[in-house]
């Protein structure tokens, strides 16, 4: 067919499929008397290549794909990070613009003003820069061989396998219910759910290991992003399941997490968290005094290279936030904590 009966079928003009053509996107060809001919192929292209450039995917990134004949999954995913990224962050504004009026006939508006953008300039900061330096992505391939339980002076490992099916057991989850596992890496806490029936969505910030988690777990739903820019609408699930993945965020961070978690989670929905923490910041100080007075210089690295939680403070924010919180210990840095929350009132 030709461009003006391709355009007609597309819903879409000339003009566009021409600048697709100069882009390089589709490459039509030619009957003897000039005209371009449109095959279905290239109609099907375009038609991928339109609904592609509507959701906001660039033409570098459409011809690339088309070049590798490649799903568009993996654009897709980033795609969708990306704009719940933007999404939060126009909230975050409109939030910074009310609190901006409520303060704007004032006197000293102009300090309290300034003082409300740099906090809102350092929340940007944190939903979209968040910096894997572990590289999990390089990790992916070999983490559930490296998951070692036995073997080493000092193991972040010990009871694993107990921690996630007790992060199970504590949730109780029902048929109806959904479900989502932040941090999921290559999806072992979330097999449990999928072996019951449970439909869960999993997040995580490393292709690597959601490509891995894919393959392990056929059809599970996959969704790239982290704790601070959850993938997810308001009110979206039922629970929320973490495993060994919140130590990854400095504590001043934490907190903003749990803001995360909170927004996605429905009316009495459970969080129900594994995870390498300390009771308080003087029992973290007195644990690393004993393994510093052992010689356990691997203990002391490895606390020191990651942000293992106050306990004290996650418990203290659910509380304040209208939460039912209990705990359980495994060993002096493994806990679980389960959180439910309840009706708030109006105020």
């Amino acid at each position: 067919m030709k461009i003006a009966e391709a355009a007609k079928k597309l819903e879409t003009t000339p003009r566009t499929i021409r600048f697709y053509e100069e882009k390089g996107l589709i490459a039509p060809k030619k009957a003897s008397n000039g005209y371009r001919i449109y095959a279905e192929e290239e109609v099907r292209d375009l038609r991928t290549i339109l609904a592609l450039r509507e959701v906001g995917l660039s033409t570098k990134e459409i011809k690339k794909a088309l070049e590798q004949n490649d799903d568009f999954t993996e654009y897709l995913h980033t795609q969708r990070s990306m704009l719940n990224e933007e999404m939060l962050q126009i909230r975050d504004m409109m939030a910074t613009v009310d609190r901006m009026i409520e303060v704007s006939g004032k006197a000293g508006k102009e300090e309290q003003m300034m003082d409300m953008a740099r906090e809102l300039k350092g929340l940007k900061e944190k939903r979209t820069h968040w910096h894997d330096r572990w590289n999990f992505d390089h990790q992916a391939r070999d983490y559930d061989d490296n998951i070692k339980t036995t073997g080493y002076r000092f193991n972040v490992h010990q009871d694993y396998e107990e921690a996630l099916e007790k992060v199970h057991t504590w949730v109780d989850a029902s048929h109806e219910e959904r479900g989502v596992d932040i941090g999921a890496g290559t999806g072992n806490l979330t097999r449990l759910f999928l072996q019951q029936g449970i439909s869960m969505a999993v997040v995580d910030q490393s292709k690597e290991m959601l490509k891995v988690c894919g393959e392990k777990h056929p059809g599970v739903e996959t969704r790239l992003g982290h704790f601070l820019s959850l993938p997810l609408n308001d009110q979206e699930v039922d629970f929320v399941v973490s495993s060994y993945a919140l130590h990854h965020l400095p504590d001043e961070d934490k907190e903003l997490a749990l803001q995360e978690i909170d927004r996605v989670l429905s009316d009495y929905g459970r969080v129900v968290i594994a995870d390498l923490m300390f009771k308080d910041e003087s029992n973290r100080k007195s644990t690393l005094e004993s393994y510093q007075e052992e010689g356990n210089d691997e203990a002391v690295e490895a606390i020191e290279d990651e942000y293992y939680a106050d306990r004290s403070r996650l418990i203290r924010w659910w509380e304040e936030h209208g939460y039912e919180v209990k705990v359980h210990q495994f060993h002096p840095i493994l806990h679980l904590l389960y959180a439910q929350k309840m009706e708030r009132g109006v105020s």
